[in-house]
């Protein structure tokens, strides 16, 4: 059994942890303190406010506790803010967070809430279905070092990618009823 846990302090960690729920052999776990991430296999920094989390990730003291078993290997996956979270780059933006990952991100890069958007794409890696995106005040990467596959572009905008143990999206697979993502972060464990 892998025990994935989901960093629930703020944004859509119930949504995360419903979808971890279904999958076989995942047993999804609520992570908010430093002994919280000893006990897990793979991390997930869901979507919300990346000021909010940065902010509360240094409040819980849990900065170098994520970077050391990020760095150790520690399978980790940022969805919206939560890539904000990874990048060592911001374009927009002054403040860096965890800063372990080879992307360069722009922070609201697709624009104001209004506009949102949603889309489906086509990626056979993952699933032979059609995949719906949920694009909320979403960043995208502009940039990314040898050593990071990208996975995705929309719009020529790259919106998800990983480096070894990590893996970035700009949208919310967590908010839609497919667990492509999912499926595809758990085989990363």
């Amino acid at each position: 059994m892998k025990k994935i846990g989901v960093l629930s302090l703020q944004g859509a960690i119930s949504e995360h942890l419903e979808k971890l729920s279904k999958i076989p052999n995942v047993e999804p776990s609520i992570v908010k303190y430093k002994e919280d991430i000893d006990k897990i296999d793979g991390l997930i920094i869901p979507g919300g406010e990346s000021t909010a989390i940065g902010k509360l990730i240094c409040d819980f003291n849990l900065t170098e506790p994520l970077k050391t078993r990020i760095n150790s290997g520690m399978p980790v996956w940022g969805t919206c803010a939560g890539m904000i979270i990874l990048a060592k780059e911001i374009t927009n933006d002054h403040r860096r967070h965890l800063e372990v990952m080879d992307i360069n991100v722009v922070r609201n890069g697709y624009g104001r809430q209004l506009d949102s958007f949603t889309t489906e794409v086509s990626l056979p890696a993952l699933s032979s279905e059609k995949i719906p995106l949920v694009f909320i005040r979403a960043p995208y990467v502009v940039n990314v070092a040898p050593q990071v596959e990208v996975l995705l572009r929309v719009d020529g905008n790259i919106v998800a990618c990983r480096q070894n143990n990590m893996l970035a999206t700009s949208f919310h697979p967590e908010l839609t009823n497919d667990l492509s993502f999912h499926r595809y972060f758990s085989e990363m464990i």
